[in-house]
């Protein structure tokens, strides 16, 4: 073993390429490439005033979020659920707690905007701002279609906040939103993130589609629900409603009823107690996809089956 060693030992020394010949006289270390490693490129370190400048443009960024959820957040309640059971020896009434969720100001006259889902199945709500007492508020109205509904409280109305509208109609993906709600019973918790995608649609609580909503990054948790979702300026351009989550928590999945739909929605409830529809019997395409398609008008996707609708259809054609 030990000669087949120094055999293979000596074949690999003969396969090493040779040497290169040197000539008296001339240098030869030109002669033999060296590979000598470059020097590391320097880096001029930031100067104390662009170090000064990159602070203060996070800091500007900072102080806008800030100043956001300072003037928002007073417009955002704390809504608590309870039902009614009798106990099965004494007899006697008992209210027992449901759950909670989010839900805002809308005018000066005491309304408060919210999910139908927080409220479903509660005989009695109460409502809360900051490290206020609860105070009992009475159902107005609900579009369960729509997940939203209406309570009204008794309150001074110099004390109340309504959220200012925005606009959904004009919303891109990639706009920052902010989320204002009370996750896992934790009041007022702002998260933040950007507007993922819009016409979505997702299920109502009585299994009708509710289409062209919102989805968000924002973190939105169990407790969010009823809650706004602001643009940058502070405005509200959805209510937080539902996440898509395995584990029923935040999966970087939210969507939000788009405003634009809440700002007819709510009035109905208020002056209605439901949302009164015309008995049109056709299904219209929402205004983004007029607006993609460049098209005029109204655009009738779908009429009812012997309908009036239908009627007018075939005549028209």
């Amino acid at each position: 073993m030990l000669t087949v060693a120094i055999l293979c030992g000596a074949l690999f020394w003969k396969s090493d390429p040779p040497l290169p010949e040197t000539i008296p006289g001339r240098n030869t270390a030109a002669s033999v490439p060296i590979n000598v490693p470059s020097e590391p490129r320097q880096v001029d370190a930031p100067t104390p005033e662009e170090l000064t400048r990159s602070r203060r443009e996070i800091a500007e960024e900072e102080t806008a979020t800030i100043a956001l959820f300072k003037a928002s957040s007073p417009s955002v309640v704390h809504i608590t659920t309870h039902s009614v059971a009798r106990d099965y020896f004494s007899l006697n009434v008992q209210k027992i707690p449901r759950g909670s969720g989010t839900g805002f100001v809308w005018d000066n006259q005491g309304h408060i905007v919210t999910n139908f889902h927080v409220l479903k199945g509660a005989d009695f709500a109460n409502v809360a701002f900051g490290d206020q007492d609860n105070s009992p508020a009475k159902l107005v109205g609900a579009a369960p279609e729509k997940d939203l509904a209406v309570l009204k409280i008794d309150a001074d109305p110099s004390n109340l906040r309504p959220i200012p509208l925005g606009t959904s109609n004009d919303l891109e993906v990639g706009l920052k939103a902010l989320a204002i709600g009370n996750p896992f019973g934790l009041d007022h918790t702002l998260t933040t993130g950007i507007i993922s995608a819009l016409g979505r649609e997702i299920e109502s609580p009585t299994g009708l589609p509710i289409k062209d909503v919102i989805q968000t990054d924002a973190a939105i948790n169990p407790g969010n629900s009823g809650g706004p979702l602001l643009d940058s300026s502070g405005k509200l351009i959805g209510v937080n409603t539902a996440i898509y989550s395995p584990s029923g928590t935040y999966a970087g999945i939210g969507f939000a009823i788009p405003v634009d739909v809440v700002k007819w929605v709510v009035p109905e409830l208020i002056q209605h107690g439901k949302v009164i529809r015309a008995g049109l019997a056709a299904s219209l395409a929402s205004d983004r996809m007029i607006a993609q398609l460049g098209l005029p008008g109204v655009l009738i996707i779908d009429v009812k089956p012997g309908s009036k609708a239908e009627l007018a259809l075939s005549l028209i054609h």
